[in-house]
């Protein structure tokens, strides 16, 4: 197995190996590994062979693809760069994509489950999402037959499909407002002994299996690269391929120096753009009118020690506010020079490579790994069977926001959820 300690970086005191936060302060705790040099695991599949730098004392049987890292020809022309890498999270069978939800967060949901699982004390998994997590959280949970609780915005239950039928052991409430609401109201259900919660981007399984995405990327390129992009809502990728080319450098064969991190938000729904650039910027009535939802979350991990800020301060990193008539020409440029389809999030990102090609930010000869966080729905759809998750309750935060409706959230909503998992066992 592999081996590792969770150590807070503020105290600078190890944890326990499920913790979750600091006792001393409110930094985010870090994994670190007793095996220094990356080692890929043949015998096992998907992002298992990164098993050594999971926080995981084994695989979660039937889930855990990883993504496609290839040399970019198509988009390279087009923009002029001549090492260009892409890493392709979702289904593309020609290239060996095999993620059925056809996001990155495949990477997260897996380590989260089974280190979750390794808990041993019967509580039940909740998770809040604005819809993708949800996805590869709900086939991760139904591979395991794990019991699962999903928290979702109402405007994010059309995203609630997987390509296998869905456990019985799932509940999913939807929640009349925004992703930062339902954060709340699965905060609250959390509080309920029988529940908890995964912790978002504290957990570090999650962030070390989005860190895959660098693993794999450095493997191909055979360094790290010098610049990285990605478009983030709360910013946890960013941290995570941060936290990953840390070990990268401590290996000692892939380089010296850490990737730029180069983040890419929907403007005007920027909260990370807005507090790094000192914008100021309105977000008006977000997430309505984005190109994509999904990247919209009004408390990112930001100034916390270890966070965003930090991130983006050791790497000299950059952050970019895309609009909606640039992403999706951005989005167009890539499925027409790539031939395959991309989530909106995705072509955020494009947006800003291309933003930063045009600035001079990033030059020719430059090696640069481009994240494309989420595509081949197209194709999954006319490929393969869907099966899609319906609301089982539904909660209106206005009406649940006193401390008197907090208990009802941790008692009679609780309750209920509890007998619709009691009816699906």
């Amino acid at each position: 197995m592999g081996e590792y300690l969770v150590r807070c970086p503020g105290c600078g005191y190890v944890q326990p190996p499920h913790a979750l936060a600091c006792q001393n302060d409110d930094s985010l705790l870090r994994t670190e590994y007793l095996t220094k040099r990356l080692t890929l695991r043949d015998d096992l599949p998907g992002l298992w062979k990164f098993y050594d730098w999971l926080p995981v004392k084994m695989p979660l049987r039937g889930s855990g693809e990883k993504p496609v890292t290839y040399r970019s020809q198509g988009l390279s022309r087009e923009l002029g760069l001549a090492n260009l890498f892409i890493s392709f999270s979702g289904y593309w069978p020609e290239r060996g994509g095999k993620m059925t939800t056809c996001s990155f967060k495949d990477l997260e949901a897996p380590p989260t489950v089974e280190r979750m699982a390794e808990r041993k004390d019967g509580q039940i998994l909740v998770v809040a999402s604005a819809g993708n997590t949800a996805r590869a959280f709900a086939q991760a949970a139904s591979e395991a037959e794990i019991p699962l609780v999903l928290v979702v915005p109402s405007s994010g239950l059309g995203r609630l499909w997987i390509c296998r039928e869905p456990s019985d052991s799932i509940c999913v409430v939807s929640v009349k407002g925004d992703y930062t609401e339902a954060i709340d109201l699965a905060g609250r259900l959390a509080e309920n002994p029988r529940f908890v919660g995964e912790g978002g981007a504290r957990n570090v399984a999650r962030r070390d299996g989005m860190g895959v995405v660098m693993l794999d990327g450095v493997l191909t390129m055979k360094a790290l690269p010098k610049h990285y992009f990605q478009a983030v809502g709360s910013g946890t990728g960013g941290i995570a391929a941060w936290e990953a080319s840390i070990r990268l450098i401590e290996d000692g064969r892939f380089g010296p120096a850490l990737p730029r991190l180069h983040l890419a938000q929907n403007a005007p729904c920027a909260p990370i753009y807005a507090a790094w650039t000192g914008s100021g910027m309105d977000a008006g009535l977000c997430p309505a009118g984005m190109y994509d939802d999904v990247l919209f979350n009004r408390k990112p991990p930001y100034a916390v020690k270890g966070g965003v800020k930090d991130a983006l301060e050791e790497t000299q990193g950059l952050v970019y506010a895309v609009s909606n008539r640039e992403a999706a020409l951005a989005q167009r440029v890539f499925e027409e020079s790539e031939d395959i389809d991309i989530l909106p999030a995705a072509a955020i990102a494009v947006a800003a490579l291309q933003e930063a090609v045009q600035s001079g930010t990033v030059e020719e000869d430059d090696p640069i790994l481009l994240n494309i966080t989420g595509g081949g729905v197209s194709r999954a759809k006319e490929e393969l069977e869907m099966f899609t998750l319906k609301s089982d309750l539904e909660a209106d935060p206005s009406a649940l926001s006193s401390e008197s409706s907090s208990d009802s959230v941790r008692g009679d909503l609780g309750a209920e959820i509890l007998e619709i998992l009691k009816r699906g066992a």
